[in-house]
């Protein structure tokens, strides 16, 4: 059997092996392919007969290695007919029958289509050289989408690498003893707090492993995500893993409209144990807990309040730090809702730029309206919220604890909340 010699076959598997962390099955694997592609080139710019090669034309070939020998064959599987029409499918059984007399028609047999070193061992090795690059490439994407993507949702450790134009470039470890892959946080998924200096180490929110061959990171990470406060939070607080607190929503405002008003995060939790504070449970023992969270979103402002089925204690603890006099809900049906106020109340109730009630709003799915309750049109308003009340009778359902899918929160950001923070005059 004639082959083609690859010097330096061996040590070349086992460097890329190494260096791409594959294992050694996978690098054999691109080799061949990468090979039988360099066949496939040969044999098209040798093609004398002008033949029609189609897409599956060379299906029925193979290349197998030699790794002690170093070197390579190219293998045909051929089908016996009585006439040959195409030497490379198939071949005669007369001719057949000389080496294997109990060879039948319909039978099919491996032959080695080696070519000459040659011109062949030239081409076979420049093709090579570039579909191995294309075919590792690959294999790598491949074993990253294979081992994150049941990490999508999860929070990794990561490692500054790089700045490539707004975007941070992180290496992100996965399982245990695998090397590291690179990850991209874009700008919109920044902390405005955040110092991001080579080789400093924060903790990121896999949001989405991509498939496909496009260049760069496949991971798409997120430090402004609501899943890494929740992540954080069950991180610290044992009742929140042993699932006697449960978070039922989140809102996040990690990059605010404005550069004066800093990012802050609400978060409602609720327990079915009564003996238990899910509030304090969150906070800690002098605020311990939610200090280490706290200082991983580098000085975040957090409000951890307690959720209620009756919306308006919920709307009014959504409001937390103000204190709230009253909450009317004018319309159940639209959501729409004024909330009384004493004066020295407003400004905090609203909060720096609005931010407060914005996420009081989303974190309830409630529209606020903030009114000076000194100043509040009673006469006015009083019909509205007595049709309203009669109409809302809160049905069993809505005692329910509802599960607010922080995932989709962004959906929610996206929605322009149009609250009036009017102070009645």
């Amino acid at each position: 059997m004639s082959m083609v010699s690859l010097p330096g076959l061996k040590e070349l598997i086992e460097s890329i092996s190494r260096e791409r962390n594959l294992p050694r099955l996978a690098v054999q694997t691109a080799i061949r392919e990468a090979l039988l592609k360099g066949y496939e080139r040969y044999r098209r710019a040798q093609n004398l007969e002008k033949r029609q090669f189609d897409e599956e034309y060379f299906d029925n070939f193979e290349v197998e290695l030699d790794i002690e020998g170093e070197g390579f064959r190219v293998l045909s599987t051929k089908s016996i007919v009585e006439a040959v029409d195409n030497t490379d499918h198939q071949i005669s059984l007369e001719e057949v029958q000389q080496v294997a007399p109990e060879a039948q028609l319909g039978d099919s047999v491996v032959l080695d289509v080696t070519p000459d070193q040659g011109e062949f061992g030239r081409m076979a090795a420049m093709q090579t050289k570039q579909v191995l690059a294309q075919k590792l490439r690959d294999q790598q994407r491949q074993m990253v989408q294979e081992e994150f993507q049941d990490l999508e949702g999860t929070v990794l450790q990561a490692r500054v690498l790089r700045f490539e134009r707004q975007s941070v470039i992180l290496a992100v470890a996965s399982g245990f003893g695998q090397p590291e892959v690179e990850a991209e946080l874009p700008k919109r998924e920044q902390l405005p707090n955040d110092n991001y200096r080579a080789n400093a180490t924060f903790k990121v929110y896999l949001k989405k492993v991509s498939q496909g061959q496009q260049r760069g990171p496949q991971l798409l990470v997120s430090r402004a995500d609501a899943g890494l406060v929740v992540y954080l939070f069950a991180n610290e607080v044992p009742e929140i893993e042993d699932e006697v607190v449960r978070i039922v929503a989140v809102a996040r405002e990690a990059n605010p409209p404005s550069r004066y008003v800093g990012p802050r995060t609400k978060i409602a939790v609720d327990t079915l144990d009564r003996d238990v504070d899910p509030v304090g449970a969150c906070i800690g023992a002098r605020g311990s807990r939610i200090q280490v969270v706290v200082n991983e979103l580098r000085g975040e402002k957090i409000d951890v309040i307690r959720w209620s089925p009756d919306p308006s204690t919920y709307i009014a603890n959504a409001l937390s730090p103000a204190r709230v006099d009253e909450v009317r809900l004018m319309d159940p049906e639209t959501r729409q809702t004024h909330v009384l106020v004493a004066e020295d109340q407003l400004s905090l109730a609203i909060g720096k730029e609005g931010q407060n009630v914005r996420l009081a709003a989303r974190l309830t799915g409630w529209k606020i309206d903030i009114k000076d309750k000194a100043k509040y049109d009673y006469a006015g308003e009083d019909t509205k919220f007595a049709a309203a009340r009669a109409k809302y009778q809160p049905e069993e359902d809505d005692l329910e604890l509802e599960e607010l899918d922080y995932e989709n929160q962004e959906q929610l950001e996206e929605e322009d909340e149009s609250f009036e923070m009017s102070e009645q005059d």
